[in-house]
């Protein structure tokens, strides 16, 4: 499949584990596309537009609404008195796409409190001139239809009791299977199919959202969608985002060009850096998700120093823009649904908001594709389970430490392997038991089998010494202490009763799942907080772009381009 986000000649992700052995060159046409960094500047400065040093969009909204950050929820509280006409106008502004309840739904805690998780795309979409000015590429298409392919996907949790929050990264190159869906708009639909994560846009926003939700298991409530052009105008519409680089970069195929250190990005610049994975990592969508984490962390934290904004006109010029950037579904379709959600991300501190990208492994059919890795699944399960991942280390916050000591015992689901056995007539009924447990995270050592003889209760032994593990697991399938014994082998043993039909929770019993390993959660998963002010993003040591058909490495670049301009300058 092509990579839309960076002009022809695609780079596929590459396993983070794995030793970057081919250099990638640039296709001959990639560095002068029509709408590369130095052909949209010159346009944009003849009309004094967003790459204009002169032109000052959004100029004074520096102090904006409590969280523009994640580039979810953009819009500005402190709104009150200014009008109905107000409130009308950026209404008016926002559009909204039904998810169809695609994405499940999200159960309340024991107070009443929910939790909400928003899938945020960036779409590769060419679909107005100015998207294809901006992301090139159209020049013997010309402009597109269609939704695109979602090239940024992250799944952004809020907790149910706001005290902390969760942003993971999907890389777009991961293979899964893609739900049978169908574009409401469009009326594209397919029945199904295995493919490149990103492609479910095609069929609409439900769809990719509703593929994330079958590949995680997380309810998706909402999702919140920008092009090109959003991008742009958010990042000018706030004043510009600061962020630093590791050494001189400049990325041929996203035309990023910035020399080491500390950079205030704005308009197209930021749109580069955002876009650019061949300048940082091991050059691929990996490395990508980890810089885009370094930018969003950055824009948080510029709003929550900021506090709210007063002036009125700027208050209006910053929700003006971030609301015609957007497309929501029907559930933030409203400039007082999408304040309410800022003011619920706004009570999260910084620095228990974590950013983290879904663990992959190479796909074994094509070496330019991903698959769920080791550790993803615990990373969801710990997401779906409303726990906290404040620290890079896998730290538990007090909530979720206080929480474990009073429910559950110290043995972390990761080291548990059980063997599950059927004793019913029904078949499938140990895999389904089994399947649920390592997708709450246990071990994948955990074994399936038939019963020796059929059991009319079922029941959970263990060894010696292992009545920790048969506590953890009881816990996450709901089974009474009634049914767990100690037994004369070692190992866990579950076998399944016809006292239990149907379901992966124990009929009556607790159905609260357990909690899963925190630390494993973020094990090799690129963790980090959003209070991190000093992190930069770490330019490629390969030589992952190209220059008059010579490939080098970005800082090697940097210094051949003499002539060519900063993208900040």
């Amino acid at each position: 499949m092509s990579d839309p986000w960076d002009g022809p000649g695609s780079q596929a992700t590459r396993n983070h584990n794995a030793r970057v052995v081919a250099q990638r060159t640039a296709a001959p046409d990639e560095t002068r596309l029509p709408g590369s960094r130095a052909a949209t500047r010159a346009a944009s400065r003849s009309r004094g537009g967003p790459g204009s040093r002169r032109s000052r969009p959004g100029g004074r909204g520096r102090r904006a609404l409590r969280i523009v950050g994640l580039c979810l929820a953009v819009l500005v509280l402190g709104t009150a008195g200014v009008g109905w006409w107000f409130y009308e106008h950026l209404n008016n502004n926002i559009h909204s796409v039904s998810l169809d309840g695609k994405g499940g739904s999200e159960k309340a805690d024991a107070f009443g409190r929910t939790p909400i998780n928003i899938l945020v795309m960036g779409s590769d979409g060419r679909t107005s001139a100015e998207d294809c000015k901006l992301g090139g590429g159209c020049s013997q298409t010309g402009v597109q239809t269609g939704s695109g392919n979602a090239d940024v996907e992250m799944v952004v949790h809020i907790s149910a009791d706001r005290s902390n929050a969760t942003v993971m990264s999907i890389p777009r190159d991961t293979m899964t299977n893609v739900p049978a869906c169908k574009d409401s708009a469009s009326g594209q639909s397919t029945n199904g199919y295995y493919g490149q994560i990103n492609s479910a846009l095609q069929y609409g926003p439900a769809c990719q959202v509703a593929t994330i939700h079958q590949l995680t298991g997380i309810p998706i409530d909402h999702f919140v969608k920008l092009d090109f052009s959003g991008v742009v105008k958010m990042s000018d519409a706030v004043g510009g985002v600061s962020v630093c680089v590791s050494d001189n970069v400049y990325d041929t195929y996203s035309h990023l060009k910035l020399s080491k250190g500390a950079h205030t990005l704005k308009g197209v610049a930021a749109l580069e850096f955002v876009r650019s994975r061949h300048g940082f990592g091991t050059g691929d969508d990996l490395g990508r998700t980890v810089t885009q984490h370094i930018f969003l962390s950055a824009m948080i934290r510029k709003f929550k120093s900021a506090g709210t904004l007063t002036d009125p006109t700027a208050v209006y010029g910053l929700a003006d823009a971030a609301t015609k950037a957007l497309t929501v579904d029907d559930g933030l379709g409203s400039i007082n649904k999408l304040i309410g959600l800022a003011d619920d991300v706004n009570k999260v501190p910084t620095k228990r908001m974590t950013f983290t990208t879904m663990q992959t492994a190479q796909d074994p059919a094509n070496r330019d594709r991903v698959v769920v890795g080791q550790g993803a699944k615990t990373l969801f399960a710990s997401i779906a389970n409303d726990q906290s991942l404040t620290t890079g280390s896998g730290a538990k916050s007090e909530a979720a430490s206080s929480k474990a000591k009073a429910t559950t015992p110290s043995v972390p689901a990761s080291q548990i392997a059980v063997t599950v056995e059927n004793g019913t007539t029904i078949s499938g009924r140990a895999s389904g038991i089994a399947g649920a447990l390592t997708d709450a995270g246990f071990s994948s050592g955990t074994t399936t089998a038939n019963a020796a003889s059929p059991a009319s209760s079922t029941t959970l032994t263990y060894g010696a010494g292992q009545q920790g593990e048969a506590q953890t697991t009881a816990k996450a399938l709901g089974l009474p202490t009634s049914h767990v014994k100690q037994g004369t082998g070692t190992g866990l043993t579950l076998v399944i009763g016809s006292d239990w039909p149907s379901g992966t929770s124990y009929p009556g019993g607790s159905s609260a799942p357990a909690p899963a390993d925190t630390k494993a959660a973020v094990s090799n998963a690129h963790a980090q907080t959003a209070d991190q002010a000093k992190t930069c993003a770490k330019v490629s040591p390969y030589r992952t772009v190209s220059l008059d058909g010579v490939p080098m490495t970005p800082s090697q670049a940097y210094a051949a381009a003499r002539n060519e301009p900063d993208s900040d300058s």
